[in-house]
């Protein structure tokens, strides 16, 4: 119990007091009650003191030793002799028996001292006045040492500085705020996040009287998420590409935005290479190299290694000890055993006191049973020490990469593997020839960065073309699709080339010849639907009746000067004259190879010397955005623009810098130019023959005389043994008209035609048969020999090279 004069100053102070609040009698009478109180007393508190009558309520105190007390209040006027008046107040102890509150009052502080959140009071100056046992702790204060200051006396940061201004927000405004912040403890290093809660306090009227700050530690929230974001962030933006090294680059720059300050990845030969990895674990003397590097530093400054370059690790450092067991680890850079290391690396031994570097993490990188490499993570301006979380997070961002760096280790071996496989289906070099000059190129879709596509022999297509010397000095000009990609159409592919040129050497025509092939191709995708392996996704792609190619197929004789072309499904080819006029000819369009049942149409050109022809497949006139018809355009411009007299392979590059956006097609491209060049008639010699046996010793003369007048008198015997057995064989066993010719080009060429289609065959005469060896002596000595159906019989020839010297 204490009294009170009229003015509120302390006139008596009892031993209960005393007890309550902590003071000597001598120490509070004399002076102001409100000196006593921790809290402005509301007008409200205690009703009916401006009527100076009795009354209740409950106050905030403060205790001598600086704590806030809640009690319970009654307040009853005194009168005094002279008139003047006073109070007396009766204060009843937190616990007090015939407390109404005393249980609720002590459960209320003691929830407010233990809450694992820190509790801050301040006035509208924003001067702290009260906290609890959590503030403390977090300030590394006690509360008589805080009382009175602002958050930036506290602890002094520009996060203060923030709070200050939300305070000033919120006693202004008397509206909540928030605020996440991550900031350091003092006398910590290590940051810790906060969710902190700023109200306002109001009294019962509503007036703001202050604020209250409620902090929550949510750091384990905040790393978790941060993990979680570099998990997600390596999700998405490790193996965009197949790749390796681009794959590498990708993990050090995840890692080092959120969680390392610097990061290497050190990768085998076998998983940089083509070579095929080798399953085992690696050992501690195994060449690794640099295959890239991040930093949160410019440059990378506390790297010993360039990228690029090689390094073998000692079997004394924490790499060799993590490709030999196969295990992650983390250290600190005081660990005995880093100690033992970098007494041996001076670089490193270097590198690690001049940028501060306190932790490392070592994480293998294995995928599939094999050892890749290995990835080293750095910390040095992040003050926190690697934890285990830590080490689980590494290991779960490095599984990841490895698996995409093997994905492309294999895509990179197949690929490469595939493309040596369709070089060796595609002519590199193509023979000269009397006929045409020729150039071509194949850039295929998988010359482009790996990323252009996924998978085993992505990119790589059935496109191709070829150049088939013909009997006759007449040779055959091939392009060809087959529809997708990948190994099955690789394989369609070589499959469509071997049967063209076996067509071919049967000197088909060449509607003949894609009816041939049409059947071929529907053979293959009936073989496809009984083979079919439901498990296998790649093969059913080209399955079920999938297996489609296109054609075009001609054929220039240079004796006539006529080109005879046929085409399944393919593009029409284009048509330079010598004077630089281009022209799409019309030619049927023939469905494409594998549907059946439709017949092939073939057309006959005539083409002066020096004519050009273009054959492509689809993908060079539909690499652009405007469709087949713009290219078609663009085509034309192109081979317009090189004129008729520059170079094929100038013409070729041309086409393909016109066609071609930045050079990359989105589709394989097969071009093939061919510029004709017709035979002069002085290297031609032909006689019509009557079908009369006595004729074929004035046929052996007029061989033996024409050979003489090319200067090919060396040739002589075999070129009469030749002209004898076919000429005879044309009037014993065909139909007249018959025709002997020699032709003079790069070898000596014999024909004889005859009306008759039947065509003759090698048989093994007995010994006592008068005939039945022509053809064998024929076939013996000449280099080839045989026989093409004409429209109007056949012709046998016979092929002999010129002696030497010719």
């Amino acid at each position: 119990m204490v009294a009170l004069d009229a003015r509120g100053v302390l006139t008596a102070w009892t031993a209960g007091a005393g007890r309550l609040l902590g003071y000597r009698p001598d120490e509070v009478v004399g002076r102001a009650a409100a000196d006593l109180l921790a809290v402005d007393l509301p007008a409200l508190a205690l009703p009916g003191i401006e009527r100076r009558e009795e009354c209740n309520g409950r106050v905030m105190l403060r205790r001598r030793d600086g704590r806030a007390v809640e009690v319970d209040v009654h307040a009853a006027p005194t009168h005094g002799t002279r008139g003047n008046s006073g109070w007396v107040v009766v204060a009843l102890e937190p616990g007090e028996p015939g407390s109404r509150h005393d249980t609720a009052a002590a459960l209320k502080n003691w929830a407010l001292d233990q809450m694992p959140i820190v509790l801050g009071i301040y006035d509208r100056e924003k001067r702290m006045v009260g906290g609890n046992e959590e503030a403390q702790r977090v300030i590394a204060a006690r509360e008589e040492a805080v009382l009175g200051l602002r958050p930036g006396e506290i602890f002094p940061s520009l996060i203060a500085d923030q709070v200050e201004q939300l305070m000033t927000q919120v006693i202004r405004t008397g509206e909540r705020s928030t605020l996440e912040m991550v900031t350091p403890l003092p006398g910590e290093s290590h940051a810790h996040a906060w969710s902190v809660f700023l109200y306002p306090v109001k009294d019962p009227v509503g007036t703001v009287r202050g604020v209250s700050t409620a902090a929550l530690d949510t750091t384990t929230q905040y790393r978790a998420r941060q993990r979680l974001a570099v998990v997600n962030a390596a999700s998405v933006r490790i193996g965009t590409t197949l790749d390796t090294v681009r794959t590498a680059q990708e993990l050090a720059d995840v890692a080092t935005e959120q969680f390392a300050d610097f990061v290497s990845v050190d990768l085998l030969d076998s998983a940089v290479g083509d070579n095929e990895a080798d399953p085992r674990r690696a050992t501690a003397g195994v060449l690794l190299r640099r295959a890239a590097q991040q930093s949160v530093l410019d440059g990378c400054p506390e790297s010993a290694v360039e990228p690029g370059k090689t390094e073998r690790y000692g079997e004394d450092s924490p790499m060799a000890r993590a490709l030999v067991t196969g295990r992650p680890s983390r250290y600190a850079i005081d660990n005995p055993d880093i100690q033992a290391w970098l007494e041996h690396d001076t670089a490193r031994a270097r590198s690690a006191p001049a940028y501060g570097i306190h932790s490392l993490i070592v994480v293998p990188l294995l995928a599939r049973g094999t050892t890749l490499g290995l990835a080293v993570f750095l910390r040095h301006r992040t003050p926190d020490l690697f934890d285990t979380d830590d080490l689980l997070l590494a290991e779960e961002i490095t599984a990841r990469a490895a698996l995409c760096i093997d994905n492309a280790r294999r895509y990179t071996h197949e690929r490469n593997t595939v493309l040596a496989l369709q070089r060796s289906m595609l002519p590199q070099r193509t023979s000269p020839h009397v006929a045409v000059a020729v150039a071509s190129r194949h850039p295929s879709v998988a010359s482009r960065h790996p990323s252009a596509g996924s998978g085993s022999g992505a990119g790589v297509g059935g496109d191709w073309f070829d150049v088939v010397p013909l009997s006759g000095g007449r040779v055959a000009l091939v392009v060809g699709n087959v529809v997708g990609h990948g190994i099955q159409a690789l394989a369609t592919m070589g499959r469509l080339r071997l049967a063209v040129r076996t067509l071919a050497d049967m000197d088909m025509p060449p509607d003949e010849l894609l009816t041939h092939l049409d059947d071929l191709v529907l053979r293959l995708a009936d073989r496809a639907d009984r083979e079919e392996d439901p498990g296998a996704e790649e093969m059913q792609t080209a399955a079920a009746g999938e297996i489609g190619a296109t054609c075009l197929y001609a054929v220039y004789d240079p004796l006539f000067r006529r080109c005879t072309l046929a085409r399944a499904g393919h593009p029409v080819s284009a048509v330079v004259a010598p004077d630089g006029t281009v022209d799409f000819p019309e030619l049927p369009a023939g469905p494409p190879l594998g549907l059946g049942g439709l017949p092939f149409e073939s057309v006959e050109l005539e083409l002066p010397d020096g004519s050009l022809i273009a054959l492509f497949t689809n993908g060079l006139i539909e690499s652009g955005e405007s469709g087949a018809d713009a290219g078609f355009d663009r085509l034309s411009r192109a081979l317009t623009a090189s004129g008729g007299t520059s170079s094929l392979e100038q013409i070729c590059d041309n086409v393909l810098d016109a066609l071609l956006p930045g050079g990359v097609p989105s589709d394989d491209v097969a071009v093939l130019l061919a510029r004709t060049q017709g035979m002069d008639a002085s290297q031609v010699a032909i006689w019509d023959l009557p079908a009369d046996p006595a004729v074929v010793a004035q046929a052996r003369q007029m061989a033996t005389d024409q050979l003489a007048a090319w200067g090919l008198e060396e040739a002589s015997f075999v070129t009469e043994l030749v002209v004898s057995e076919l000429v005879t064989n044309a009037i014993r066993h065909a139909v007249a008209p018959i025709q002997l010719r020699l032709i003079h080009e790069r070898s000596l060429i014999c024909e004889v035609s005859d009306a008759s289609s039947t065509a003759p065959h090698l048989r093994r005469a007995r010994v006592f048969d008068e005939g039945g060896r022509g053809l064998l002596l024929v076939a013996q000595l000449t280099q080839r020999w045989g026989t093409r159906h004409t429209p109007h019989g056949k012709i046998i020839w016979a092929e002999q090279p010129f002696p030497t010297g010719h």
